[in-house]
């Protein structure tokens, strides 16, 4: 990135940082569920401006103005809690800023609830396993279930047994389920991919994406793995989802890519009707089933699949007719999460195809860093998460804060 470029990225991020700045006295919303989200709310919000602390570009006070905010009255550890609500959120925006062990009565308190939080689920799923009955996506995914909480623990308890238990799950989740007379991966769900019940969907789906779909409980496998949290069976099933994910993979004319989900009569068919490739997001598509896939070949040293899952994301990242369709500057599905994903993966890429190809996306996440193209003041969707992926492109080194880890790319 030019000097220039680095500078209008700083630039944009300040502007965003101030305007968030300025809401923090006005926070004290009534709405509990805003105040304790990651993904929309004040715990999000936070990890700007802790982020911007850090960097040496903004003092402390505002960021522990945001954690105040977030902390204040009854959090939830209920079992609709997970990494972007409730005591999961908070505390991973508490850890952020916890270098000093300001926050670490607080932590310590929050960490036993999440503890029971995960074992409390993991014991449903896992009686739901024995039933033999299909699944929710929230359940087992990134954003409202298991594998989100296995992402926070594996970066803040990762020796500890409740992560032992969640990754015991995924194991077995990857087994294949016989149900309704038919045998289907463990992680086909019952309903749509918009968790409600549809006759487009009448025999239910696999999700194939990083934030719903099968794509989040192999980033966290390769990820643990990495770290050394390994339980048995645990390179089976890192191998049982990628074999899943081989015999979706399309070979187009611009590279490979994946459906975002299958349904029923695709799965008996074993041909998607999805013509082409989507919107390459995060949460969909193939930035963050390639980095997923990456993160499993360079997990497990197979260096074929890490080859396939780079190429695959540089040939993304050089297609027009793909990058036409992003539409907005988000985290989730816009020019940040594509930017972050790719920045991630070029770290630990084996080859500079995607450094390569990096600096157009960089450019185009400059040129929309506009805030009404962020929906919101949040974190997935909103100025926040815009924020944080230009102080990644400003910077030659990997996010202090680490708040990029609960998007499972690093």
């Amino acid at each position: 990135m030019t000097h220039a470029s680095s500078d209008r990225a700083l630039t944009s991020a300040r502007a965003i940082a101030s305007d968030l700045a300025a809401l923090a006295s006005l926070a004290a919303d009534p709405d509990r569920a805003w105040l304790q989200s990651l993904a929309k709310g004040a715990a999000g919000i936070a990890l700007l401006h802790i982020e911007r602390a850090y960097a040496g570009l903004a003092g402390w006070d505002t960021a522990h103005a945001w954690l105040k905010t977030a902390t204040g009255g009854d959090i939830t550890a209920a079992d609709h809690a997970g990494l972007f609500f409730g005591a999961p959120a908070v505390a991973f925006a508490l850890h952020a800023a916890d270098g000093p062990g300001r926050y670490t009565r607080a932590l310590v308190t929050l960490d036993t609830h999440i503890a029971a939080l995960a074992h409390r689920r993991v014991s449903q799923a896992q009686a739901r396993i024995d039933r033999k009955t299909l699944p929710a996506l929230a359940e087992f995914d990134l954003i409202y279930g298991l594998t989100g909480i296995g992402a926070y623990l594996l970066r803040h308890a990762p020796g500890g047994d409740a992560l032992e238990q969640i990754l015991r799950y995924l194991v077995r989740l990857t087994e294949p389920l016989r149900a309704d007379g038919e045998t289907t991966p463990g992680w086909w769900t019952g309903h749509d991919p918009s968790f409600t019940s549809s006759p487009a969907f009448a025999g239910g789906h696999g999700n194939l994406g990083l934030a719903h779909g099968i794509a989040g409980p192999l980033a966290l496998l390769a990820l643990a793995q990495r770290h050394g949290a390994v339980v048995d069976g645990h390179a089976d099933a890192i191998g049982q989802i990628c074999a899943w994910l081989d015999t979706w993979r399309q070979e187009g004319d611009r590279g490979p890519w994946w459906p975002q989900w299958i349904t029923r009569d695709e799965l008996r068919t074993r041909r998607p009707v999805q013509p082409g490739p989507l919107r390459p997001s995060w949460c969909y598509g193939t930035p963050g089933l390639a980095r997923a896939q990456q993160l499993a070949g360079i997990a497990t040293g197979d260096t074929a699949r890490q080859h396939t899952a780079e190429h695959a994301l540089a040939c993304c990242l050089s297609d027009p007719a793909q990058l036409s369709q992003i539409t907005d500057a988000s985290l989730c599905h816009g020019w940040a999460g594509l930017f972050q994903t790719a920045w991630r993966a070029a770290r630990d890429a084996r080859s500079p195809e995607i450094t390569a190809c990096l600096p157009h996306p960089t450019d185009r996440l400059i040129q929309h860093a506009r805030p009404d193209l962020a929906e919101g003041t949040g974190l997935l969707e909103g100025r926040a998460g815009l924020a944080l992926a230009l102080h990644t492109a400003a910077s030659t080194t990997p996010p202090a804060s680490g708040w990029d880890a609960c998007l499972l790319i690093g």
